[in-house]
């Protein structure tokens, strides 16, 4: 049966509607039409540490072997980072856990290279599953596979992998250019989307001439929010061969939706959301049929003993070393906002008071941090350094700079081009104030990686407004004036989520602490160890005008 977009969207919603108001479901419910014949392919997204979810993912993989020997198991990127756990063993942790479970294959995420290059090269040495993505290369060549095929009684699958070009943007800029500046690794990203669709494609036409009977592309790309000449969508509608596309990066959830290439011919496509929330299995009966759907881990929670004691004893030792208390909150500070996640698209208390440290710490003017880099909320009561990780898990430096006011506008133009949408380069800020005309589209102009080139037309942020240390009163921002700018070495100075506009800046204070330890001195010194009712909510800096 075949299904168009917009019917593929309603089965998805119908999934996920169905599978998450299911209470205490067991394995039967997702076997019981599973035959010796079929090929069962489990798979999850963005899990991001959330070590907890693998028990259950090993456990689901018994009970489909119990069935079919033919089981793989495949991830689609940004497994390492995103909690303490992963921090604080700059990935270890995570690659001991994923090799109790047996991968198939692996497609790195863009958060994959958080930790830097070398780290991911010493990472992929100790997993135990081969990495794939056709379009990582380094001078022009593949660094890892581009795929790999699995022969399940005579049928052979290609497990494809496929790295979003945003990850230039997404991870840090400088990590993938070499001394002089000058990129030497690549994801194959164009402003036309071109140079990843011809990428793809040869590697989907090299899998079928080594004997690939169907290609399953294990994608860290998106659907929302995202490039759109690199959306999983983009890639499908331009490329043909792909049988299906198993999606990360953008944290969407459906069940399956149907997209067709560009030669008209249905891909299958699915995405587990993010943090184990599901766990996705596809079926492919000898017939060719495929379907897709997904387990969610608050119906079904059987869990592995064997991964479950792994998972206990890395928590356990983590919470030894991170369980001190530091300091307290009496309010909730959060990303979110009317339940959805505000931190890339609004101003929150938690977004005021990471950019409050930033700029008390640095002794700068103004203050900004990276919605995208703030990435869990502080909960009222006792603060332990786990919790200040939960929010910067990256260990990111912290640096100051000197610009005039034109750069600071620039930068906020390339934060809010994307608004209504969310987009990690939102910044935060301390020491300012601003407008987002959202009736003024934006004309920011990007190159092929995603990074500032200009602002073509009118600026649709306006009334910026600049607080005076000495009067305590804000005035207009002079574009023409130096200001000392506080932040994030990822934001600052590698040009993370595309801000060119700081590459030249003056370097006032380089790299002096890394971002957790600014906001511990802050939390610490400045508020006392309390945090107060002066960030019961937001302070109102960041205004949009509709």
């Amino acid at each position: 049966m075949r299904f168009n977009k917009f019917m593929g969207l309603i089965l998805a919603f119908m999934l996920v509607i169905g599978i998450s108001t299911t209470a205490f479901a067991n394995a039967d419910q997702y076997t019981k039409n599973v035959t010796p014949q079929d090929i069962v392919v489990l798979y999850e997204n963005d899990v991001h540490c959330a070590v907890n979810g693998y028990p259950v993912l090993k456990q689901l993989q018994k009970e489909f072997l119990k069935k079919t020997p033919n089981v793989a198991i495949v991830s689609a990127g940004d497994f390492i980072q995103g909690a303490t756990i992963g921090s604080i063993s700059k990935g270890q942790s995570i690659i001991d856990i994923m090799n109790s479970i047996g991968y198939t294959a692996v497609d790195l995420g863009n958060h994959e290279f958080d930790y830097q290059i070398p780290r991911l090269r010493t990472l992929v040495k100790e997993l135990n599953a081969p990495v794939i993505s056709c379009n990582y290369t380094k001078n022009g060549k593949i660094v890892y596979k581009p795929y790999v095929i699995k022969d399940y009684n005579g049928t052979k699958i290609a497990f494809l992998g496929i790295t979003t070009p945003e990850t230039i943007t997404k991870s840090t800029p400088k990590y993938f250019q070499n001394s002089k500046g000058k990129y030497i690794y690549d994801f194959a990203g164009d402003t036309s989307g071109q140079k990843l669709y011809n990428q793809v494609q040869k590697y989907v036409d090299d899998a079928r001439r080594h004997g690939a009977k169907y290609v399953i592309g294990v994608a860290h790309l998106g659907t929302e929010g995202i490039t759109k000449q690199w959306t999983s969508t983009s890639v499908i509608e331009h490329t043909d061969g792909i049988n299906a596309l198993l999606d990360g990066h953008s944290h969407s959830t459906f069940g399956l939706v149907i997209v067709d290439n560009k030669d008209h011919q249905p891909v299958v496509t699915s995405s587990t959301g993010s943090h184990f929330a599901n766990i996705g299995y596809m079926i492919i009966k000898p017939s060719g049929d495929m379907k897709t759907a997904l387990i969610n881990l608050k119906a079904y929670h059987e869990e592995d003993p064997g991964v479950k004691a792994i998972v206990e004893a890395i928590n356990l030792e983590t919470q030894k070393a991170l369980g001190k208390t530091i300091a307290k909150t009496d309010v909730n500070l959060t990303t979110m906002k009317d339940g959805k996640r505000a931190i890339r698209n609004a101003e929150t208390n938690l977004g005021d008071l990471t950019a409050d440290s930033m700029r008390a710490y640095l002794g700068s003017d103004i203050g900004v941090m990276a919605g995208g880099s703030i990435r869990d909320n502080l909960n009222k009561g006792d603060i332990n350094m786990n919790d200040l990780l939960s929010v910067f898990p990256w260990g990111n430096m912290v640096s100051s700079l000197e610009v005039k006011g034109s750069v600071i506008r620039d930068a906020l133009e390339m934060a809010s081009r994307l608004y209504p949408e969310e987009c990690g380069g939102f910044l935060q800020v301390s020491g300012l104030k601003y407008t987002i005309d959202t009736k003024i589209p934006s004309s920011v102009v990007l190159d092929g990686r995603g990074m500032f080139q200009k602002v073509a037309g009118p600026y649709r942020v306006k009334d910026i407004q600049v607080l005076n240390s000495k009067t305590n009163k804000y005035e207009p921002l002079d574009l023409n004036r130096n200001y000392s700018l506080g932040g994030i070495d990822y934001t600052l100075r590698y040009q993370g989520d595309g801000f060119t506009m700081f590459k030249n800046a003056k370097v006032l204070k380089d790299s002096v602490a890394v971002d957790v330890d600014a906001l511990t001195t802050y939390l610490t010194k400045n508020l006392k160890g309390t945090v107060g009712q002066q960030y019961a909510k937001s302070k109102g800096l960041i205004t949009i005008e509709k």
